[in-house]
């Protein structure tokens, strides 16, 4: 790869940046965008419940003993752009049981809506990608889809979806979910990004897997300076695809007075794996206002956060109080201002969490808040006896 890209002013004043941000991916690798994220759980029905209540989720899909299914049962939920696969073992042993008794409930597929499946599969493996599953055709009344999938890090999974020749509710195998129970939706509307959790020293290695391996490019790097407290600290870099519809921010444990949030995750994880879903919504107030009237907590922000906000970041649409009664985090680039806030834990080990992220222009990730988030995380780590 080039030198070391540090924004995204960075990268369209680079003769590299847009060839390589723009192009590469594009020759070997069009990726649509993210087609689902299916997490393996302990109890598909119940976790539904939780993500229709708390995030406002709409039932979408089926398949089970009902429909066929002896091992597995999965629940598919929706809201607008973003699809949730929820998937539970029905039999004692299996890779499902064996993933969740490692790493408890878990992200293990980030699936890629691809317009050619096996080519997408053949250009990954031929760069060193670990095959999970060779193209693979299924039907149903409905047409069909091709799909096929990669090992990346961890025990986590990239599956390529095809679904063009299909007009079924989401894959073959799977019919309509009617539930008389759909709370209303709190205007979530995309995967913005997906961030994974590497070990030590391994950042390097799996952001060269996505260069080489899926055409990406990296578009942000935060070193340990950049992301640390008095106490703790970490390293990230952002890895984007061609069309910049897919991003995936790697980070890595760096050295500190105390464990880090990275570390403390892989401890309990047991291994590298997705940390958090970034969801977007076009207004983040009405969003986090109606998650927590549902009982969605989140890191809390002191006060003192907000004392020379303006002068950090200029002039805001929002009203300031407002933000600072929901805790909203604020940063601002070279083109805009973000807003953004995390939930607490969202499983019983301390692994995955949800951020709510909406752009005002900014294509960063909130460098400028990272301090104040990291302290919060650690005032949850003190809590668990875990920093």
């Amino acid at each position: 790869m080039a030198a070391e890209i540090k924004n995204l002013k960075d990268l369209q004043n680079t003769e590299y940046g847009l060839k390589k941000l723009f192009s590469d991916a594009e020759d070997f690798l069009p990726l649509l965008g993210t087609d689902y994220v299916e997490l393996y759980v302990g109890n598909a029905k119940q976790a539904a419940h939780f993500y229709k209540t708390a995030f406002g989720f709409q039932s979408e899909a089926y398949a089970g003993l009902e429909t066929g299914l002896k091992d597995r049962v999965s629940y598919v939920i929706k809201q607008d752009k973003i699809k949730l696969v929820l998937t539970t073992p029905l039999t004692k042993d299996g890779p499902i049981n064996d993933h969740i008794n490692l790493h408890g409930d878990a992200a293990k597929v980030i699936a890629l809506w691809v317009d050619d499946a096996a080519s997408a599969f053949e250009e990954t493996t031929k760069r060193g990608a670990k095959p999970f599953l060779e193209p693979t055709r299924e039907e149903d009344g409905d047409g069909y889809i091709i799909k096929s999938g990669i090992y990346t890090y961890g025990e986590t999974v990239h599956m390529f979806i095809e679904r063009k020749n299909y007009n079924g509710i989401f894959l073959p195998g799977f019919t309509k979910w009617e539930s008389h129970y759909n709370p209303e939706p709190v205007g979530l509307k995309f995967i913005d990004h997906i961030v994974g959790n590497v070990g030590w020293d391994e950042m390097n290695t799996w952001c060269k897997f996505y260069a080489e391996v899926m055409g990406f490019a990296q578009i942000i790097s935060f070193a340990d300076d950049d992301i640390a407290t008095d106490y703790t600290a970490l390293m990230s870099k952002v890895m984007s695809n061609g069309n910049g519809r897919i991003k995936f921010p790697i980070n890595e444990p760096a050295k500190g007075k105390k464990k880090s949030q990275i570390e403390e995750y892989l401890d309990f994880y047991n291994g590298p794996g997705v940390q958090h879903l970034a969801l977007a919504t076009d207004d983040i107030v009405a969003t986090v206002s109606q998650m927590r009237d549902r009982g969605v907590e989140f890191l809390y922000v002191p006060d003192t956060y907000y004392d020379d906000i303006l002068e950090r970041v200029g002039d805001i649409d929002e009203d300031v109080e407002v933000l600072k009664k929901h805790g909203i985090l604020i940063d601002r680039d070279e083109e805009g201002y973000l807003l953004q806030l995390f939930t607490n834990n969202i499983l019983d080990r301390p692994t995955m969490f949800i951020e709510v992220i909406q752009r005002k222009g900014a294509q960063s990730f909130g460098v400028g808040n990272f301090k104040a988030l990291f302290e919060a995380i650690e005032r949850q780590q003190a809590r668990r006896g875990t920093l």
